[in-house]
């Protein structure tokens, strides 16, 4: 691992999202994303499964609607641990909620919701690695094709999210693609990792197929605000050396990080909030 790239070990972390009704929010991913344990403060809410947090919910009733223009979340991708568990979440959604979509990534297998107020889900498994289909430079070539649904049936709509869940990766609308791209792969140090078409690219650390992918498909123009949605998203390194290096090469790259103990925070070019934090 060099010092112009992060360690392999990365991971995504906790996902923050700016809510109006944060219990509204909290039922809803217990009752159809399948969230075991939610931990309630004053205006928020902390979700895990298992020992691994999820997102965090921040109550702001005043918030408005993300405007159409906005850059911000295009969906959080809650990755679980094998295909039994793929199958319980789609017996879930279609038993508790509405299921809006699915797909077959060659990768990876995926069901997309939106939760009530507007924010993108996507609960997916990974097949395994030997089975990638690859390019010739080596990167991850990611499909789309229909999944087959019906080898996904006899899941049990009453079960949780098992331990093993994680965020496998977000998903953001940004701007413009090339000032993006460089900043998470210049400054931050993740690598290209899979194919990308002229308003899409997905990045990662180490030989995963995407840890970040970043999008331009609906022609978002504004930079992300306080409105309802993402505040802020996780990278996880695996040490204080990892998160030194990382501070080193954004400077290099003239982005202003505020340390604060063991975490960065960072902001990208359309102001959506990052923090790198070690494991």
């Amino acid at each position: 691992m060099g010092t112009d790239e992060l360690p392999p070990e990365t991971r995504m972390g906790r996902v923050t999202l700016r809510v109006n009704d944060v219990d509204r929010q909290a039922g809803f991913y217990r009752r159809v994303v399948g969230v075991p344990t939610i931990d309630r403060g004053d205006e928020r809410a902390t979700l895990r499964a298992g020992e691994t947090t999820l997102l965090e919910l921040i109550e702001t009733p005043d918030a408005p609607e993300r405007p159409r223009t906005a850059t911000g979340l295009f969906h959080v991708a809650i990755r679980v641990p094998d295909r039994d568990a793929l199958a319980d979440a789609l017996a879930r959604v279609r038993s508790k909620g509405s299921l809006e979509g699915a797909a077959d990534h060659d990768a990876s297998e995926a069901l997309y919701l939106t939760d009530p107020e507007g924010n993108g889900i996507e609960l997916y498994c990974d097949r395994p690695r030997e089975v990638w289909p690859r390019v010739d430079d080596g990167r991850v070539d990611i499909g789309t094709a229909p999944l087959d649904l019906a080898s996904l049936s006899g899941g049990d709509p009453d079960a949780a999210l098992p331990a093993g869940t994680d965020v496998g990766h977000v998903h953001l609308e940004v701007s413009t693609l090339a000032p993006s791209r460089s900043f998470y792969v210049d400054a931050l140090g993740l690598g290209v990792s899979g194919t990308y078409d002229d308003g899409a690219a997905f990045l990662a650390a180490g030989d995963y197929h995407h840890h970040l992918a970043i999008n331009t498909w609906n022609g978002r123009t504004e930079p992300a605000g306080e409105h309802r949605g993402l505040v802020r998203f996780e990278v996880v390194v695996p040490d204080a050396d990892a998160l030194m290096a990382t501070q080193r090469r954004l400077e290099r790259h003239s982005v202003v990080a505020e340390r604060c103990g063991e975490t960065l925070r960072v902001e990208d070019p359309d102001g959506i909030g990052i923090r790198v934090v070690t494991a």
